[in-house]
């Protein structure tokens, strides 16, 4: 149970790191390129066997794809500190979470690997999800005039940032899945995501370094250390729920669904409690939905 915790904790304080970005003038492109070096960095001191990178064929199509894999991961988390900037933590995190819609959708209709059948109730949690993920994403103003008119309007528009998070992070982890199920035993998954790290740290560096040169962007200690501070609670929230499944059996069906509730929870009032965020009824109803959402897609193995 420790490790389900310091997983839920790890990943509420990513979304807490980057919403505070703004305050500190730290640059969000430039922190995510660096934490993806932090989490490299970070994943090899936790890996006990560092023989294993001896055995990885780094030109192999397994690797390469990975190492690709790192662009995915650089666009994600560039849309998730966005939202959580832009809009709320919790709508980052109600996003973040009902994106499992993608991969159970890929395992049951492409892949063809879920491991149960699917009955009404599962399709409904399905449904409640996207319900939720838009009620989620529905920012209201105040109503007033003339010169307010048009920040209103800009701050309806944000809606699009949640959605975006939904369908880049839901991505992610299709891949994710995908490619470690495909071309890494069950004892290599930590390698996996070291080499896909390093691919994001190549992919990001390299559109860093033209955009200092072609553009003359400056790169300042504040925002290199802010990336590598992310980076810790980023691998960590990782790294402790693949210990979370291992201690209850690798039961991803029943540890993924309270993991995504309890983090829609936890962000919820952290951001309320450090950010005075304040959700409106529609993002209220929005987060209850995808409770149940989650409830009912995973309700056989909650033996509910």
């Amino acid at each position: 149970m420790l490790f389900f915790l310091l997983a839920v904790v790890f990943t509420v304080m990513l979304y807490l790191i980057m919403r505070a970005y703004p305050r500190y003038q730290v640059d969000s492109f430039h922190a995510v390129v660096f934490n993806y070096y932090s989490c490299v960095l970070t994943g090899l001191v936790l890996t006990p066997d560092l023989g294993l990178f001896t055995q990885v064929q780094w030109a192999s199509e397994g690797t390469i794809l990975t190492m690709a894999l790192g662009a995915m991961f650089v666009t994600a988390f560039m849309l998730i500190g966005l939202t959580a900037q832009k809009v709320s933590v919790t709508a980052t995190s109600l996003a973040g979470n009902m994106s499992l819609v993608i991969p159970v959708l890929f395992g049951l209709f492409v892949f063809r690997n879920n491991n149960k059948d699917f009955t009404a109730l599962n399709y409904l949690g399905l449904v409640l999800a996207l319900v939720a993920l838009a009620l989620g994403a529905i920012q209201r103003s105040p109503q007033s005039s003339d010169t307010a008119n048009g920040r209103q309007a800009a701050r309806q528009a944000l809606w699009i940032l949640p959605v975006l998070t939904f369908f880049a992070t839901g991505t992610n982890n299709t891949l994710i899945n995908f490619l470690s199920s495909r071309y890494y035993p069950a004892g290599q998954i930590t390698v996996f995501m070291i080499i896909a790290c390093f691919g994001a740290v190549v992919i990001g560096t390299s559109i860093l370094i033209y955009r200092i040169i072609a553009h003359g962007h400056s790169l300042k200690l504040r925002s290199v250390v802010g990336g590598l501070v992310l980076g810790v609670p980023n691998f960590l929230s990782l790294y402790f729920l693949l210990l979370a499944l291992a201690a209850f059996g690798n039961s991803a069906a029943y540890v993924f669904p309270i993991y995504n509730i309890l983090t829609m929870l936890v962000s919820a009032l952290a951001a309320w409690a450090l950010y005075k965020e304040r959700l409106n009824t529609l993002n209220k109803w929005g987060l209850v939905l995808a409770v149940a959402a989650i409830v009912l897609i995973s309700y056989q193995e909650l033996n509910l």
